[in-house]
């Protein structure tokens, strides 16, 4: 008996392709922090940790590397008043000078599988925090002011991170300001490579994000492992105030993360909902202008055209078309930008597709294959405008086995037609408008409305679907 089957559509092929590569990126982060465990930094002592005129001389952290055994903290009982924010028992518990640098540790048992005994087992497993990084993750203000005068390092790299990390991902203005103004570093990076302003990964993290470049960060600063900039995080999470922001200080639209991708890749490849479509565009916008290049290839050889297209996104692939885009540049898999549109034309119906198909053609796209056709012959208006781009249609039927029954039915006339003319001559009105395009080629979308034409005869040399193959 054959093994039954079922397609999986380009979107989610695309979503298990990303998985997979994030579970390979996280991979290699481990494999070089392995590398690392025999070495110790003092993340206290980084040059941009010197003390400063914000600092308050109470309160001010020492820069100066110390021999004392670092304390740990096991107490359930201080464990709940720093998760609570308990102000007044914070404060009867970390009472002398110092008695807050100290690591808190907990333990959880987690299932792990034990090869010895052939199945799962509970293992213990330790994990440290600090004092600081619980309260200003949970903007505990007042905890942290306390904690801080009572010797807690701001710098202190507890867990793999900083608590300034912690303040600005859970978008604490107040706690963020604090640890700034005590001296904590902006530019501290965390075991991750990861700098506080890197984790400023929503609309509401923009104040922190603006007391961070206050503070000093540096706004191109790349990630230690993925190379990727705050401008790439932005622009991947389309954070419109965000990316205006770092490009206000001269963050470059053309650095490139490890996988060389360029924050205008970034944009273009996450916009993948069209309930998204608009800000991502905007934030293209901001890019280009500020001198992104709409030709850079990243990931693959995809470039921003290619991610444009994969999503279905007309205005997006329109504008980077305008700034000088190739339309028939090729990925590391051998796919144009209209290969691309033509593959996702079944999953984003809603958006058009045979309007990008159509666009993609008329700026010069070269027509594909007709093993592509399988591609997009389920959309009847892609597959006719596609048909159109030929000055004949060369034999073969597969793409019929891929449309749909209900889709067949509805649309029985438009295909009938198809297999009518199937290798046969095309009607000399046809042959004439592949002519006109072949003369104007990759100029078709500007030239043709130049030539002021009958509004039909336009419509018929720029490919407008008629419901018909004649």
């Amino acid at each position: 008996m054959a093994k039954e089957t079922f397609p999986f559509s380009a979107a989610t092929l695309k979503s298990l392709q990303r998985q997979r590569e994030q579970l390979e990126d996280e991979e290699r982060r481990r494999a070089v922090r392995s590398q690392c465990l025999n070495r110790r930094f003092l993340p206290e002592c980084r040059p941009s940790c010197q003390p400063t005129r914000r600092f308050l001389p109470e309160c001010r952290p020492s820069c100066q590397p110390t021999n004392r055994r670092r304390q740990y903290c096991r107490d359930t009982a201080i464990h709940n008043a720093l998760y609570t924010g308990d102000v007044d028992r914070i404060k009867g518990i970390f009472k002398e000078d110092g008695s807050a640098d100290v690591l808190v540790e907990t333990v959880t048992e987690e299932l792990q599988w034990s090869p010895e005994m052939g199945l799962f087992s509970l293992t213990p497993k330790k994990s440290h925090t600090s004092p600081l990084r619980i309260t200003a993750g949970r903007g505990y203000s007042e905890c942290v002011r306390h904690l801080i005068c009572r010797g807690a390092n701001p710098n202190t790299i507890a867990g793999g991170r900083g608590a300034l990390h912690d303040s600005c991902e859970g978008r604490h203005v107040e706690c963020t300001r604090l640890l700034l103004s005590r001296g904590a570093n902006p530019n501290l990076q965390s075991e991750d490579g990861l700098a506080p302003l890197h984790l400023c990964t929503t609309k509401e993290t923009l104040d922190c994000a603006k007391l961070l470049l206050e503070y000093g960060a540096i706004v191109s600063l790349p990630c230690h492992y993925t190379r990727a900039t705050p401008l790439h995080v932005a622009s991947v999470r389309g954070l419109e105030e965000h990316v205006a922001l770092y490009l206000s200080l001269c963050a470059d639209p053309c650095a490139r993360n490890r996988e060389g991708e360029t924050p205008l890749n970034a944009a273009c490849s996450a916009c993948e909902s069209p309930q998204h479509f608009e800000r991502y565009l905007r934030v293209a916008e901001m890019l280009l202008k500020a001198g992104g290049d709409a030709g850079m290839p990243g990931k693959k050889g995809h470039g921003p055209l290619h991610n444009a297209s994969s999503n279905c996104h007309l205005r997006l692939a329109q504008m980077l078309l305008d700034h000088g885009a190739s339309v028939n540049v090729t990925n590391s898999a051998g796919y144009t930008p209209l290969d691309c549109a033509l593959q996702v034309c079944s999953d984003y119906p809603e958006c058009k597709p045979h309007q990008l198909v159509q666009t993609l053609l008329n700026h010069g796209a070269t027509p594909p294959n007709i093993k592509t056709w399988r591609c997009c012959a389920a959309s009847p208006l892609a597959f006719e405008i596609l048909l159109n781009s030929y000055d004949r249609i060369p034999p073969g039927d597969s793409w019929v086995e891929v449309v749909p029954t209900e889709i067949w039915e509805e649309h029985l006339t438009f295909y009938q037609s198809v297999l009518q003319v199937t290798n046969q001559p095309r009607r000399l009105q046809h042959l004439a408008r592949c002519a006109v395009r072949s003369q104007y080629k990759d100029q078709c979308h500007r030239a043709i409305p130049e030539l002021r034409l009958p509004a039909a005869l336009t419509a018929y040399l720029m490919l407008f679907p008629e419901g018909l193959i004649h």
